[in-house]
């Protein structure tokens, strides 16, 4: 059986980006007096894809990281999949009808509403920004104290984070705070400073 394409993980693509008030549909939302919110959308077991596929046919905003893990056949033969970052999330954006709607796609197990908006798409585009790179990531299921670091150079420059240390070797750590997770990379060629 063939692996997928890999399929988009945000919708609209400038979820992160735009202002939350101009995107399609959630500004007529607003306008009947509805206000959208972000919602963490914890997820049936492997539905993280499904339900991206059902909220992008219903038009529905959301965020679920992918990110691309290479095995190798019995043949020898290496196979790319993209499988989810945070495994059983989705972030949703929307209003509470649109949450209502996502509810009944038979892939949510339960929905917790965002408390910190702001910090949660602060992080989501750091974590965006750290996947297109196209470094090698490896996901980081608990989130460890470490010297807070911007990068100066680079296709990460910007991008700002905690240095850990993994075997002996100092990591880039990028967290979503809200989940308590996150993704990191070498720190091998990447010039950084100290935030102040």
């Amino acid at each position: 059986m063939p692996i997928l394409p890999r399929e988009p993980d945000i919708y609209p693509d400038d979820l992160l980006d735009a202002c939350c008030a101009e995107m399609p549909g959630v500004a007529n939302a607003e306008a009947a007096g509805e206000t959208a919110r972000w919602w963490a959308l914890y997820t049936l077991p492997r539905r993280e894809k499904d339900l991206m596929r059902r909220l992008r046919a219903q038009q529905i905003a959301f965020y679920g990281p992918v990110v691309p893990k290479s095995t190798r056949a019995p043949s020898g033969r290496t196979r790319v999949s993209h499988v989810p970052l945070f495994t059983g999330y989705v972030f949703l954006y929307g209003t509470d009808d649109e949450r209502r709607l996502s509810l009944t796609t038979g892939c949510v197990s339960r929905c917790l509403e965002v408390p910190d908006p702001e910090l949660l798409v602060r992080d989501l585009r750091r974590i965006r920004q750290l996947i297109e790179s196209g470094e090698a990531l490896t996901p980081e299921r608990r989130l460890e104290p470490g010297r807070r670091v911007t990068v100066r150079e680079g296709s990460l420059q910007g991008l700002e984070g905690v240095i850990i240390k993994r075997h002996g070797k100092s990591r880039l750590l990028v967290a979503v705070e809200f989940l308590q997770q996150g993704a990191s990379v070498l720190l091998e060629d990447l010039l950084v400073a100290p935030v102040d």
